[in-house]
């Protein structure tokens, strides 16, 4: 069994949080190594995505302290999947497993073993899964049940209560390089490939230092994201409604002729602004869903390379 694993941490101003996360993936390695369960080839690959503060600064700092710690450096900010999914395609050259997690600790580090076990058991992708989320706000806990339901119920496949803390094989990661799409949802992407699958159970821990970078905001941008970038179900969406009040108008329609002949006045003037306002603004709203799909062909259409990386600290 190959046993070389690499850790690939997203950074984008983690300055307060790089040190310990550092270290306490150093001491996990270091028992790991000593145990025989990983390689001593084995790193921690800090991605670099564009930070303002001194973020890059310190990575070199621990690559040239600590054995363990290689950097990557992008161009500029690119988000998050982007600056993830740059350290992934770097780390599978070296790698035969490759573990994702967030830079502010809230990702269990001893969940680490579990999923290098499930590894050896033959799973080629392990999810890390909160196993609750009573540290959660009624608010967060309400929108994140939300944002999951919605996606299953708009076709989009993903693992409940699972963001991007996952061990990856390096076959999987081979086929996720043949996903070529400039919107990036590794969530619904990963999915899709397939292979046998498993899942670690861990408890979420507070952010370590530091603010979070998914304000509601970002939330939001990163739902739409999702869904437009693996679900088609909107625009059908939009079909079926539209069938639909073509069927009702039709219906009107013969209730308005019957009436006519009938000799009744039909009254309406407050029902026809009312049904004016109310169905333009449905078309808005249709005509903004098409235009955030035909805003993804337009950048898809163009292939702009997903991340440049400007340096690169390996061992």
């Amino acid at each position: 069994m190959n046993d070389t694993l690499y850790i690939v941490i997203p950074c984008y101003n983690e300055e307060e949080v790089l040190h310990e996360t550092v270290k306490r993936l150093t001491a996990k390695f270091d028992k790991m190594i000593e145990e025989n369960s990983i390689s001593e080839n084995s790193r921690i690959m800090l991605v670099n995505d564009g930070s303002k503060d001194r973020t890059w600064e310190i990575i070199n700092e621990l690559y040239t302290s600590n054995k363990y710690v290689t950097g990557v450096c992008l161009s500029r900010n690119k988000g998050h999947q982007n600056a993830l999914l740059a350290g992934l395609m770097t780390a599978k050259e070296y790698a035969d497993m490759v573990i994702s997690m967030d830079a502010d600790l809230q990702d269990d580090v001893d969940a680490v073993d579990k999923f290098v076990e499930e590894y050896k058991n033959g799973a080629e992708i392990v999810y890390g899964v909160r196993n609750s989320r009573k540290k959660d706000t009624f608010f967060k806990k309400t929108t994140a049940l939300m944002f999951y339901r919605l996606m299953n119920k708009l076709g989009v496949d993903t693992v409940y209560n699972h963001a991007d803390y996952r061990l990856m094989s390096k076959r999987a990661l081979n086929e996720l390089a043949n996903f070529k799409e400039v919107n990036l949802f590794l969530r619904g992407i990963i999915p899709m490939i397939g292979f046998k699958t498993a899942i670690v159970e861990y408890e979420r821990n507070e952010r370590f230092a530091g603010e979070s970078k998914y304000p509601l905001s970002k939330m939001i941008s990163f739902a739409v994201e999702g869904i437009t970038s693996c679900s088609v179900k909107p625009l059908r969406m939009i079909t079926s409604a539209g069938l639909i009040v073509s069927f009702l108008s039709f219906i009107y329609l013969i209730y308005v002729i019957i009436g006519f002949c009938m000799g009744r006045n039909i009254q309406g003037w407050t029902t026809t602004v009312v049904l004016i306002c109310l169905f333009g603004g449905a078309q808005i709203l249709c005509l903004g869903i098409i235009g955030e799909y035909v805003g993804k062909i337009y950048n898809e259409v163009k292939q702009r390379p997903r991340f440049i990386i400007s340096e690169e600290l390996l061992k």
